[in-house]
């Protein structure tokens, strides 16, 4: 562990111990803050009828919640997975080891990993900073391939450094969990409990939800779950550059760099993701800034109007999203109050009430085959992991998914008929996650089901088709990294 330098230590921890646990943001109308009502309704009709699909939105002005919509099963008290969006608090995590004077941006990153170290380290892996793992420009041309089977730090370092640091940019999240790994180092703490009493707990974040790496290093660069208030909170945090209610957290210092442009990323005026990139944070169009992460999680700070806009979804074009902050509320945000507008006020409340992703749907269903085809049904070996299946009746037209994945036990799975119903399911290698299903059969033969696992962006999209013995299952994903249509396959009736 690196030494303190001076009294930083002492005076960093005397900022956040005397932080009290904050309480829910203050709410408030939107006329109050200078934002009509309708715009905001506006908004949320746009991302509900053109998007597919938010989750949440949380819209923060001068401090105080003016909307808030949670499209069901989704809801203000499950966490969703914050994917990259997960960086812009590791940023957070450096800064405050840096203000306590355990480490150094300008620290260079071999020095921190003599265990891990190539036998011969070129010259510019020697010449790596801190700052370069920052602002994603390592010199590296690839990210380095992390998994079960190696040792995450020294993968990175094994990883060419083509181009000398600081001069390429490469969206690089390996390098955002060496910057995880290398405040452990100094602080002898992981990230995730380092940030606990510094950020977590000062900021009313119960209980956030952050995994490891084989080796016991918080994932820096992803893997971190909040609400949508968390992300709202930390937003208001960055737009105060660090000041939470009168109490300083973060230096402000830190705040202006890490949300300043460091690196060139390109050149399309168009594009919020070649605006510019900070430490962890991206420069976006309109002179704001953000946290985001995969599918659509996002922390937008808009400096000029005050406001923070938290959103979580499952989308493939990101850009769409940010779009509509663009169109709909960024120019809607007025300097002074508005006269009040109860009317549109109250649509705007029952606008967002009524919020939900609809449940599967056909024009004309189908009327459930006599007799149920209730058989089990088992699957050859198969990539998905799937090994047997059965679809029970229930009533109302329910029906319930009865699957074995990957050597497990048997798992019901409740699909609501017009309406979601919870269960659990781990699927394929998954762990166990609370899931959202409805269906219903489209055809005489055919039964469909959407599942919603919602603490994630995830959605899959299920079709079976009973022929005699023969059961064929179609599954398709809403967003993934890859191919979101999975290979058909075909069981056979026990």
């Amino acid at each position: 562990m690196r030494r303190a330098r001076g009294g930083a230590v002492a005076a960093g921890v005397g900022l956040w111990a005397a932080a009290a646990v904050a309480g829910p943001l203050p709410r408030s109308t939107p006329e109050a803050q200078g934002i009509p009502s309708g715009a905001i309704s506006a908004f949320v009709t746009a991302a509900d009828q053109k998007i597919d699909a938010l989750h949440s939105v949380m819209i923060v002005r001068h401090g105080k919640v003016v909307a808030e919509g949670w499209w069901a099963p989704f809801a203000a008290d499950t966490r969703h997975s914050l994917y990259s969006l997960t960086k812009s608090f590791t940023s957070t995590a450096v800064g405050l080891a840096v203000s306590e004077g355990r480490m150094s941006v300008d620290d260079k990153v071999l020095p921190y990993f003599p265990d891990e170290a190539p036998a011969e380290p070129s010259d510019n892996l020697k010449a790596m900073r801190v700052r370069d793992l920052l602002s994603m420009s390592t010199g590296q041309h690839a990210e380095a391939q992390l998994g079960p089977d190696v040792v995450w730090t020294k993968a990175f370092l094994e990883q060419p450094v083509v181009h000398k640091p600081g001069t390429f940019f490469l969206y690089n999240t390996p390098g955002s969990y060496m910057l995880s790994a290398i405040v452990q180092k100094a602080t002898g703490s992981t990230v995730l409990d380092y940030l606990r009493p510094r950020l977590f707990e000062p900021l009313g974040i119960e209980d956030p939800v952050w995994p490891a790496s084989p080796q016991g290093v918080t994932i820096g660069g992803y893997g971190l779950s909040l609400r949508t208030e968390d992300i709202a909170r930390f937003g208001q945090l960055v737009l105060r550059k660090g000041d939470w209610n009168g109490r300083r957290l973060v230096p402000a210092a830190w705040f202006e760099a890490a949300t300043s442009r460091q690196v060139s990323n390109g050149s399309n005026p168009d594009s919020d993701w070649e605006q510019g990139y900070g430490y962890q944070f991206w420069r976006c169009r309109h002179g704001a800034f953000r946290g985001d992460g995969a599918f659509g999680q996002f922390c937008v700070i808009l400096p000029d109007k005050d406001a923070v806009v938290a959103i979580t979804s499952g989308v493939k074009d990101m850009q769409s999203v940010l779009n509509l902050v663009w169109e709909h509320l960024l120019p809607a945000m007025q300097t002074a109050p508005l006269r009040p507008d109860p009317a549109a006020n109250k649509a705007l409340k029952g606008l967002v009430a009524r919020l939900a992703l609809p449940t599967l749907r056909a024009d004309s269903p189908a009327t459930p085959p006599t007799p149920w085809p209730g058989r089990v049904y088992r699957f050859p070996a198969n990539d998905q992991k799937l090994e047997t299946l059965a679809l029970e009746p229930g009533e109302g037209g329910a029906a319930t998914l009865v699957v074995r994945f990957n050597g497990s036990s048997e798992q019901r799975v409740p699909c609501g008929r017009d309406e979601w119903r919870k269960g659990r399911l781990a699927i394929g290698t998954l762990p166990e996650q609370p899931v959202a299903a409805s269906g219903l059969w489209i055809a005489p033969d055919t039964y469909s089901a959407r599942l919603i696992f919602y603490e994630t962006p995830f959605a899959l999209t299920v079709k079976l088709r009973f022929a005699g013995d023969e059961l064929v299952h179609e599954a398709e994903y809403n967003v993934a990294f890859g191919p979101t249509q999975q290979p058909p396959l075909t069981g056979k009736a026990e």
